[in-house]
């Protein structure tokens, strides 16, 4: 936690901020849930809150060990820790649903006894039938409250005729009101809030009930969450009221803006890229991603689109999310990615190279004293060309790969390597193999000379071939500094063999 900054609110009835990040990892935290994770943690470090990291895990069918180690390793590359949670503890532990089966049954049965709560015998057969004639007949189609007059007789036939019933919450009359800090006062009719599952035949809790008691029992002060869960709102406060929970001390709800794909439809599979991870394995730092999505919904003024993680939390403030949504535009991502890459201190950006050297098979873990030398010299020659780290790695993958392993684009060898390349391949070669010093600059002089004055060559059309041959690529790192870090005896090998292909 940190100290609050003046002038921010605290919580309701006056206490200390707590809020919470509370994924189902069935899979790859996305774009959505990292913004959501990203605003909530600015906030809490606004305001000296606490962070509460919690794993809605209930179903483990989907949420699997494997995810929820996934999607924490996620929030520790973001740089985003948690200040209460899995593998860090707190007062009001555990933070995995799955842990906490028993508080949601206990919750259950105080609601029937209250007679907040009560047993519905409804077969899917009868609701879908009831759920028509409503629609039919023009009223709500939601549940109709069919189970609220079971007498104990009643329940009783059903029981022994094998009905297994749910556990439903019994919605009061009138209407719903809460102001939300995003999207300011909202009203709910519970006319189309019916009567609603909180615990399935088999005990088993759903999300509206786990949710409404972990965040009273952790004392959470404000929800951040994604708009689509506005219209759950109402049901979360219900179950409020039916714990004895003042008005008072409710949580504050902060709805996020949707997050919409370039086709103006929510980003999902369809439309783009969702998963934080395949952005992380394609080469984009963390911040770059933490940036880019605080921009999704928020800005700190002043037209300012770039800013460090401490930064935004010094900033931050629930009351200047935009309500509206807001479009995923992996262009300007990149774009901020490439800025961050050039703004990295050159060893830094070599250690982020480095793994993706080592995913390609290109370095060891660790790497061989040559290896990190050619790291750390090859680097520099790239760090202003590229807006991904893969493209680093590609870009200087020709300095680690031995001859025989060594091959060449094929799609720039047929555009570059034609039979105009062979007298040019061959001047190269016979200027490099006996010139002295073996260094950049003389490198470039003597390649001038021979390619552009000796041959009468424009520069584009003299050494697009020598750069195909030795690096393997059109696009490379500067070609003197290239040859200068191949050295002269893989340079030649590499001109021979562009040679022979040629033959």
């Amino acid at each position: 936690m940190t100290e609050p900054t003046p002038g921010v609110a605290a919580g309701p009835a006056g206490r200390p901020v707590r809020v919470r990040f509370a994924p189902s990892p069935s899979g790859d935290l996305h774009v959505g849930n990292i913004r959501t994770a990203l605003y909530d943690w600015a906030f809490a470090r606004r305001t000296g809150g606490t962070f509460v990291l919690r794993i809605e895990d209930t179903d483990q069918s989907r949420v699997t060990p494997e995810y929820i180690a996934s999607a924490l390793d996620t929030l520790r590359w973001l740089g985003l820790p948690w200040d209460e949670g899995p593998e860090v503890g707190g007062p009001y532990g555990p933070y995995l649903q799955s842990e906490r089966l028993g508080r949601y049954a206990g919750w259950a049965e105080r609601f029937l006894a209250s007679g907040h709560a009560y047993y519905c015998y409804c077969t899917t057969e009868e609701l879908a039938a009831r759920r028509e004639a409503a629609r039919s007949a023009g009223g709500p189609s939601g549940y109709d409250g069919h189970c609220r007059t079971v007498t104990a007789e009643q329940a009783r036939m059903f029981r022994v005729a094998g009905r297994r019933p749910v556990i439903r919450l019994r919605m009061p009359d009138g209407v719903t009101t809460f102001t939300d800090l995003v999207r300011g006062e909202v009203t709910f009719d519970h006319a189309h809030v019916p009567d609603f599952v909180l615990a399935r035949a088999d005990g088993s809790p759903l999300y509206t009930l786990a949710v409404a008691v972990d965040d009273i029992e952790m004392q959470i002060t404000h929800v951040v969450r994604g708009e689509d869960l506005l219209s759950s709102t109402p049901r979360q406060l219900a179950v409020y009221r039916a714990m004895g929970v003042a008005e008072a001390d409710f949580p504050v709800f902060a709805h996020l803006p949707y997050v919409l794909g370039t086709d103006g439809q929510r980003l999902s599979k369809r439309n783009g890229v969702v998963s934080v991870n395949w952005y992380r394995q394609e080469g984009y730092l963390p911040e770059a991603v933490c940036n880019y999505l605080a921009l999704l919904g928020w800005s700190p003024g002043g037209n300012r689109e770039e800013f460090t993680l401490a930064e935004m939390a010094a900033e931050f403030d629930l009351a200047r999310v935009n309500k509206n949504a807001a479009q995923f535009d992996v262009r300007k991502l990149k774009a901020i990615n490439g800025d961050k890459i050039r703004a990295l201190a050159p060893d830094a950006f070599a250690a982020r190279v480095l793994p993706f050297l080592q995913r390609a098979g290109l370095a060891a873990d660790p790497p061989t004293a040559d290896q990190a030398a050619m790291v750390q010299a090859g680097c520099p020659l790239v760090q202003e060309r590229v807006s991904q780290l893969t493209e680093a790695a590609d870009m200087l993958g020709f300095l680690f790969v031995p001859q025989d392993e060594f091959a060449v684009n094929p799609d720039d060898a047929a555009k570059v390597l034609t039979a105009d390349a062979e007298p040019v391949l061959k001047a190269a070669e016979a200027t490099l193999a006996q010139l002295e010093p073996w260094d950049a600059a003389t490198i470039e002089a003597a390649l001038k000379e021979a390619l552009v004055d000796g041959l009468g060559l424009k520069a584009k059309v003299a050494f697009a071939p020598v750069r195909v041959a030795v690096t393997g690529r059109r696009v490379s790192p500067p070609l003197y500094e290239s040859i200068h870090l191949l050295g002269r005896d893989l340079t030649l090998a590499r001109l021979a063999a562009a040679l022979a292909t040629l033959g």
